[in-house]
């Protein structure tokens, strides 16, 4: 039996010895060690072997086993090291001394500014969402308290599909979903981009980006809404802003504002970003019309909202100094490459 163990170990050692790879060794073991291995097979002879000489002959098998393990244990190691070795002697080398590639693409002006916000609310506790863009007449307009023959559809020249749907008019069309997607309390805003058909020019486009977003909980009054938007005024301006609030109407809002912000730019003197009236109109907004909280499934005898829009594009445009909107969808490097706002 003993010359039987040395032949195995013999035989092992030299098959370990001329493995080249770690699957070799994978195949090993099972040779060896497996159900049916030949180290394996050499304990059915124990029940052949006397009540005295099992003692030893088990102890022999174990060394054995654990001889045997070993070495391709350490033949596997010695391999994924060569392995490691070889993948990265052969890998392809960069210089990363090379000059940098000056036409090295960059995020557009818009994605930056819509980054920036989202970054600002997300601090202050809200979800952003994404909207659809193609929409249901339901919640492009009538769950938002446009019904139909309402006089605020014909301030939207709308892309109507085949199929009765809409490309949505407005941000405004994800507030149903929103409010049934979520229980009060709710912070949540929803950039996306919007379609209309008209005629374009320096301050319209057909296709267009807007950000919404609502708050809805016990007791939420105008003075919250001041606040969160001032807030994020601030921070994207990057200094303290005054704002202001003027009547407006909304279908969906109720009562309705438009808030302006003191021009940073100038400090309210006027200039010609604020076209020299000292203050820059922002942010449609208002407290959420009742109706449109009940059409989100949400009592308005228990809670109340705000909501508020933003141009995104008019954002890029104040920002950038830009007086064409046209130029943000351009397409133009030219253009473009010069603005390179921070992340």
């Amino acid at each position: 039996m003993q010359n039987k163990i040395k032949e195995i170990i013999d035989s092992a050692k030299e098959k370990i010895s001329l493995a080249s790879s770690t699957q070799d060794c994978q195949n090993l073991k099972v040779e060896l060690l497996g159900k049916s291995g030949k180290v394996t097979e050499l304990f059915r002879f124990m029940k052949e072997i006397p009540n005295e000489q099992k003692k030893e002959f088990g102890q022999m098998l174990n060394n054995l086993k654990t001889e045997v393990e070993s070495l391709i244990l350490a033949k596997e190691v010695e391999l994924e090291k060569a392995e490691i070795e070889n993948e990265i002697n052969s890998a392809e080398k960069i210089d990363i001394t090379l000059p940098v590639d000056e036409n090295i693409g960059s995020l557009h002006p818009r994605t930056i500014i819509q980054k920036q916000i989202e970054d600002v609310f997300i601090s202050m506790g809200f979800v952003v969402e994404d909207g659809n863009e193609v929409e249901t007449e339901y919640n492009n307009f009538t769950a938002v308290n446009v019904p139909e023959n309402h006089p605020a559809r014909d301030m939207q020249d709308t892309f109507w599909l085949n199929n009765g749907q809409v490309l949505k008019t407005h941000t405004s069309a994800s507030q149903n979903r929103i409010l049934k997607k979520y229980n009060p309390p709710i912070r949540a805003i929803f950039p996306g981009r919007c379609f209309r058909n008209e005629n374009t020019d320096a301050g319209h486009e057909n296709t267009f980006f807007q950000l919404e977003g609502v708050i809805v909980d016990k007791d939420v009054s105008v003075g919250n809404l001041i606040y969160f938007m001032k807030e994020m005024l601030s921070k994207i301006f990057k200094k303290e802003v005054e704002v202001r609030l003027r009547p407006g109407f909304f279908p969906f809002t109720e009562p309705s504002f438009e808030m302006d912000v003191r021009c940073p730019f100038c400090d309210g003197k006027g200039c010609p970003t604020c076209k020299q009236g000292g203050w820059i109109e922002l942010c449609p907004c208002g407290m959420i019309h009742p109706q449109v909280l009940r059409n989100g499934g949400i009592d308005p005898e228990k809670y109340s909202g705000c909501a508020f829009g933003l141009g995104l594009d008019r954002m890029v445009m104040i920002s950038l100094g830009l007086n064409d909107i046209r130029d943000l969808n351009s397409g133009n490097l030219k253009l473009l490459k010069q603005f390179k706002l921070d992340v």
